[in-house]
């Protein structure tokens, strides 16, 4: 997760980030996946927060592609991060409007300096996709 000069120490979805007072930022609604009633779901807004540390400029973005990896949902504008040796920095990357078409384990990439540097998954599911799966306890537990 770093390339020679930047690492990437987490990366957070959420529904909203603020800038505050000080220059803290506040995160509201911090989710890892996506459940809704019925697909497809059109997400009004989210964000998408990286963490970084290291040193040097750097271009770096998120791109969200779909289950099969074969197409790509969204992605962000690049952005320029710059850090003092030591430093660290929080880039954000908002998103308005994006359509999860299926449901499904979509990808979450952050990418810098053209480089892949993680990727994480994101599921997405509807009430039709929970009811098909198999009850918690029907399902066999191994104890060792």
């Amino acid at each position: 997760m770093e390339t020679a000069t930047l690492k990437l120490v987490y990366t957070l979805l959420c529904d909203d980030v603020r800038v505050e007072m000080g220059n803290k930022i506040s995160l509201m609604g911090i989710f890892q996946n996506i459940m809704v009633e019925t697909l497809p779901v059109s997400l009004i807004k989210f964000a998408v927060v990286n963490h970084w540390e290291g040193n040097g400029r750097h271009e770096t973005e998120v791109r969200i592609l779909s289950p099969d990896r074969a197409n790509l949902v969204v992605t962000s504008q690049p952005t320029e991060v710059e850090l003092a040796t030591g430093g660290f920095t929080d880039n954000v990357s908002f998103f308005v409007n994006v359509v999860f078409p299926d449901a499904g384990t979509y990808w979450v990439q952050t990418v810098a300096n053209t480089k892949l540097i993680d990727e994480f998954p994101l599921i997405v599911t509807d009430q039709a996709s929970l009811n098909a799966m198999q009850p918690a306890d029907e399902i066999s537990e191994t104890i060792n």
